[in-house]
């Protein structure tokens, strides 16, 4: 019974210590591909974001349209593409009003600094129109836009908007426009605060890349 005994209890202990031996060693083959991953993780990064981006070339168009949501940069390119000729008309959106802006204080909304900023990089006042009314969202914007193109009867329209974004813009966008004589181009630009190659080294882009990869599949879901 002694030999028996003792007979178990090394082979117990051995048990115990192969699966000692299989844990510390996929411990280390995980630690090594997060290693692995970690070290090449700009060109993992800069390799996805790239796949993400879209961005279509621009030509000579009738309009470029300024949607809401970013007045530091896209009313920047649109003043750009009008003086550079590329266009006659910048249209902006119509979005609706903060609360502020509501009660008539000194805070502009949206759309009123979106204009302050054209006529400020030199765009005419005659030059800039509206679109829509009291947008809440790129749909809204989508579906106002095709309005304002069926009455002013325009073929061409440029809507920029940031690279992160432009996916989603170009996808609801086209959705909206489907059956229409218009063409669209959705250029895409590098906002101020990150850029295409180094994104994830801040916050801000960070923070891009996750929510417009949401909200491209949410509006795919919605929409």
């Amino acid at each position: 019974m002694t030999n028996i005994s003792r007979s178990t209890s090394s082979a117990v202990q051995l048990r115990g210590r192969l699966f000692t031996g299989r844990r510390i060693a996929v411990i280390l083959l995980l630690a090594a591909v997060v290693a692995g991953v970690w070290l090449q993780r700009a060109p993992l990064l800069r390799g996805a974001a790239n796949l993400w981006i879209v961005s279509d070339r621009v030509t000579q168009s009738d309009v470029v349209a300024v949607v809401g949501g970013d007045f530091e940069g896209r009313p920047f390119v649109a003043a750009e593409l009008y003086k550079k000729g590329l266009v006659s008309k910048v249209l902006v959106s119509q979005v609706a009003e903060t609360r502020p802006s509501e009660i008539g204080t000194i805070i502009p909304g949206h759309s009123e600094l979106n204009r302050r900023v054209l006529l400020t990089l030199g765009v005419p006042d005659a030059a800039i129109g509206m679109f829509g009314q009291a947008n809440r969202n790129t749909n809204d914007e989508a579906v106002a836009l095709r309005d304002w193109a069926d009455r002013h009867g325009v073929s061409r329209i440029v809507i920029p908007t940031e690279i992160f974004a432009a996916r989603r813009v170009r996808w609801i966008f086209n959705r909206e426009f489907a059956g229409s004589s218009v063409h669209l181009e959705i250029p895409s630009f590098e906002p101020r605060h990150y850029t295409r190659t180094e994104w994830w080294k801040t916050e801000a882009g960070m923070i891009a890349f996750q929510n417009e990869v949401l909200k491209y599949f949410y509006y795919r879901l919605k929409y």
